[in-house]
């Protein structure tokens, strides 16, 4: 059965100026791709290398009747904030997107005590990430128009050691360009005002999971993810999220992740294929045996954008996982109509 180590927790992915390649359960002190000395070949300018990094925080909240994903990204050409919420029983979506020129605020390089926030006539998008009091706060704020009702989310994550082990990994696309990303489930408390109607989402039925991302991404970046949660048949809170990306050396490490009440379990790389198309069933495989699954799609969330010579294209696909999926202690966990996202992005930035 596949096994990865995992690292004692370090202050930084860097040393000495070198990306670290390797998988953590505790979130750095700081992350600066900027340390990275001569991620090119060639010298550049701080400012041109800087432009190469690519950021973004990620947010998927769900429990029986709704989902919410939201998540800032800083492309550094443009910004994108964007909302989406869909009602699981009347089939109801929202979606809020928003495009700003420039990269003129910046994602925490630390989770310890930071916040970022997007605003503007009509619109609030603010994130503390607050990890010394065990806690992610996500606050949004978008007010009502002609076409859209108004949306408010107070949202908590609890990100408390003793419930949640996050994974944390720094991946390489060559010797010197590198991608970080933090991960975690955890269950999530808060209120979401719709349209007039007030949701609850409680602890004991509701998770969420958070992604910090960030690197010298490819200039043509292509990624597919799959994530899910719920509880299974005893109970129990489980999720995952699953990406195949443009890395390399994923056998040794990746950015694939399981939890099962809160245990941490490192997945192996998968190959994900779409036999009939994107719209049809997406068939999730390993060569280990620890993953086996189907995402059949049900709703499709298209979203787009052409900026200067730049292009971003994210499908996101709502749906239902089966299948199974093992732990690191050779559990077998049935996955039986789990709704969750299959999201496919290409960037070209």
């Amino acid at each position: 059965m596949y096994t990865r180590e995992i690292l004692a927790p370090r202050a930084s992915p860097i040393q000495d100026g070198i990306p670290l390649q390797g998988t953590w359960n505790r979130a750095f002190e700081k992350v600066n791709l900027l340390e990275i000395r001569k991620p090119y070949p060639y010298p550049l300018p701080r400012w041109v290398r800087d432009s190469r990094i690519k950021e973004w925080e990620y947010f998927n909240v769900q429990d029986g009747r709704i989902m919410l994903e939201a998540f800032l990204c800083n492309l550094k050409l443009f910004r994108i904030a964007q909302v989406f919420l869909y009602d699981k029983e009347s089939g109801e979506k929202y979606t809020f997107r928003k495009i700003v020129p420039g990269g003129a605020w910046r994602l925490p390089q630390s989770l310890a005590n930071a916040q970022v926030e997007s605003h503007s006539f009509r619109f609030f998008f603010r994130i503390h990430n607050w990890l010394d009091a065990d806690i992610v706060r996500l606050d949004l704020n978008i007010t009502k128009t002609r076409r859209r009702p108004s949306l408010t989310a107070h949202l908590a994550f609890n990100m408390d050691k003793r419930d949640v082990i996050p994974m944390a990994v720094s991946l390489g696309f060559t010797e010197r360009r590198s991608m970080y990303a933090f991960k975690a489930l955890a269950s999530v408390r808060g209120d979401i005002i719709f349209g007039g109607r007030l949701i609850k989402l409680k602890q004991n039925t509701c998770s969420g999971i958070f992604c910090d991302c960030r690197g010298f991404f490819p200039y043509r970046m292509q990624t597919t993810v799959c994530s899910a949660m719920g509880f299974d048949a005893e109970g129990r809170r489980f999720g995952f999220h699953i990406a195949e990306n443009q890395t390399r050396e994923t056998n040794r490490n990746n950015e694939n992740a399981l939890w099962l009440n809160g245990r941490l379990t490192p997945l192996p790389p998968v190959r994900i294929t779409m036999p009939n198309g994107l719209n049809s069933e997406w068939i999730i495989q390993d060569i280990e045996g620890m993953v086996d699954l189907t995402f059949t799609p049900k709703e499709q969330n298209q979203s787009g954008t052409n900026f200067i010579l730049t292009s971003a294209e994210l499908n996101a696909l709502l749906g239902f996982y089966n299948g199974m999926l093992v732990t690191s202690e050779g559990e077998q966990i049935e996955v039986r109509g789990i709704f969750g996202m299959g999201e496919k992005l290409y960037l070209r930035v």
